[in-house]
């Protein structure tokens, strides 16, 4: 009978049922297990823990707090940028382009990665996944890594806002040409401060994001990256951050590109070189070395005045156009009573600071023998024998010029910088006493280890002393004439104002702690002998160069209540100095010209 016959259909559909649901079960438990278990296994750093591992880019201002120079990670330009400093249009333009979702998905956006899949088109990685990427390290084109990116980006939602994660985001990301976060790069690109990007400036630097090595124009095409940019440009209107109207007024910005080789980033002319190096120096002597700087991007505000600093390498520049090559000259400028240093200019032909490279300053040096008489109670009309060449301790002394009299007065021996009078005087006054009245003003007792002042041996004080033959830095000049200038107040000279942390809190400042180091009797006599017919206090100097009749190095010092400036000009090497119409070089030619180009 049919009715006795076995049902086996029923049966075998039960068994496919059960199969179906186990391996659908398998389907939606399994990668829901290991999700789970990655989230609690899996774990990422805080945007504040990774971002304070990396070194960023410490910027050194100018005493108005203007940019002068950055000091750079070996790794790029970081300069770090909180989330409310980045223009709302950036802001905008990059989560338009790279996230349209950010601030509503959980980390991730499904159907980017879904689009991604089936087109091909894109990684499918929004802002979240990118961050956890770069902060990783993790760029492995593989399951796990996606998995992985996944699972952190949504646990990362949850303990993070979305602010933080784009903070953190937009400063760990590359721009291209060795930049990192959106200030770098609007400098690296536009050579302007964050702030100034216009909307469409913003729009190409979102453009750069997705591989800034194929979007850049100096590395593709001006065509290539305006495609890119009308790319960005569209993605702002159909997601709703600008309007038609706002889009039509947008232009590319190609002719506001700055060409690689005239970025600033990290790159410094000889002069700016000399100034950081000085500025380290002194910043390391605080407690804040260089790594202390990177790792907390710091400030650092000098002294420097930016309209000084400019025109002091205007004026050696332009004093020095057309001259012999050999020709090399620095300028130093401080500011009396505090020690500021307001200008420096240490060279544009080398790594070789001239400004910080002891010369021999010469007649330049008279000043302080004549400080060591005042002292001890001498006048400036007092004379003395200046014969045309004298001996002293085995040197001979000549005289480049002379007092058209057998004897010379202090006052005029100051002036027309005749040499043999200051044998005489410090015969009289003694050595020890000129060296000592010299270091009070400002002279060092050392530099970089070696004594100044000093014989070879370091001990010795010979008879060189008393024609300047010891070499002092310009810098060390011009802090000494700055003592006379201040009414015998001394203070050393210095560049760092104040160090400053990333949100522009001051982290140290110089104090000042002027000291009377020398008489205000002596520093008025040494300013009576030094002022000129029209009012300038000056000294122009010499170095001879053996018995040539010329010089190896010229000086000019001059200093009012604002200011104390020294210029020398010489070579690398001591030798004859000769200008462009075979005239000897001396204190009252170039040097004087370059002060006057320069004169505040």
């Amino acid at each position: 009978m049919e009715d006795d016959e076995p049902e086996e259909k029923p049966s075998t559909w039960r068994r496919v049922r059960r199969i179906g649901y186990v391996v659908l079960s398998l389907v939606i438990l399994l990668p829901l297990t290991a999700f789970v278990v990655a989230y609690l296994v899996l774990d990422v750093r805080s945007p504040q823990e990774v971002l304070a591992e990396l070194d960023k880019t410490a910027g050194i201002s100018y005493a108005d707090g203007s940019e002068m120079m950055k000091v750079v990670p070996e790794q790029g330009d970081r300069i770090y940028v909180r989330y409310d400093d980045v223009p709302p249009e950036l802001r905008d333009a990059i989560i338009a382009v790279e996230d349209p979702t950010f601030w509503q998905n959980e980390g991730f956006d499904p159907l980017g990665i879904l689009r991604a899949a089936v087109t091909g088109v894109g990684g499918g990685s929004g802002i979240t996944q990118q961050y956890i990427k770069n902060a990783t390290g993790n760029d492995q084109a593989t399951y796990f890594r996606k998995f992985s990116e996944l699972v952190l980006s949504t646990k990362i939602t949850q303990q993070r806002s979305k602010e933080e994660i784009f903070e953190s985001y937009v400063n760990i990301i590359s721009f291209g040409r060795g930049t990192f976060g959106p200030a770098s790069a609007a400098n690296a690109y536009f050579g302007k401060p964050l702030a100034d990007l216009t909307r469409s400036e913003a729009a190409f630097l979102a453009g750069m994001i997705q591989s800034p090595s194929v979007h850049d124009p100096a590395a593709s095409s001006h065509t290539h990256a305006e495609k890119r940019w009308n790319y960005v440009a569209e993605k702002l209107v159909t997601r709703g951050y600008v309007t038609e109207a706002q889009r039509a007024e947008m232009r590319y910005p190609g002719d506001a590109v700055v060409p690689p080789a005239e970025t600033r980033a990290g790159r410094l002319t000889y002069s700016e070189y000399h100034v950081k190096r000085r500025v380290l120096a002194e910043l390391e002597g605080h407690g804040f070395g260089l790594d202390r700087l990177r790792q907390g991007g710091l400030k650092i505000e000098t002294t420097l005045d930016r309209q000084a600093q400019a025109d002091s390498e205007k004026a050696v520049a332009d004093q020095l156009t057309g001259q012999p090559d050999y020709l090399r000259a620095a300028l130093v400028a401080v500011e009396p009573g505090s020690g500021a240093i307001r200008a420096y200019q240490g060279g544009k032909w080398g790594v070789r600071d001239y400004a910080g490279t002891p010369q021999s300053p010469g007649s330049a040096f008279h000043p302080f023998v004549v400080a060591a008489g005042l002292r001890q109670g001498e006048n400036l009309d007092r004379k003395y024998p200046a014969p045309d060449k004298l001996d002293y301790g085995g040197r001979t002394v000549k005289n480049e010029a002379s007092c058209d009299a057998p004897e010379c007065s202090v006052r005029d021996a100051v002036r027309r910088s005749v040499d043999t009078p200051f044998v005489e005087m410090t015969k009289r006054f003694g050595a020890v006493a000129v060296s000592q009245a010299a270091r009070d003003a400002g002279i060092p007792a050392e530099v970089d280890g070696t004594p100044t002042l000093r014989e070879p041996d370091g001990v010795t004080i010979g008879p060189g002393i008393a024609v300047g033959a010891y070499p002092v830095r310009a810098v060390d000049l011009a802090s000494a004439y700055g003592t006379f200038a201040a009414g015998g107040m001394r203070t050393e000279p210095y560049f760092v104002q104040r160090v400053l942390d990333a949100e522009g809190t001051v982290l140290w400042e110089h104090t000042a702690a002027p000291t009377l180091a020398v008489e205000p009797q002596v520093t008025a006599g040494i300013t009576e002998a030094l002022r000129r017919e029209d009012g300038t206090v000056l000294k122009a100097g010499s170095h001879r160069f053996g018995d040539t009749g010329d010089n190896a190095g010229a000086w000019l010092a001059e200093y009012t209540d604002r200011l104390s400036t020294v210029v020398w000009v010489g070579a690398d090497e001591e030798r004859r100095l000769r200008d462009s119409a075979n005239n000897r070089v001396t204190g009252d030619t170039l040097p004087a010209n370059i002060w006057r180009a320069f004169r505040r």
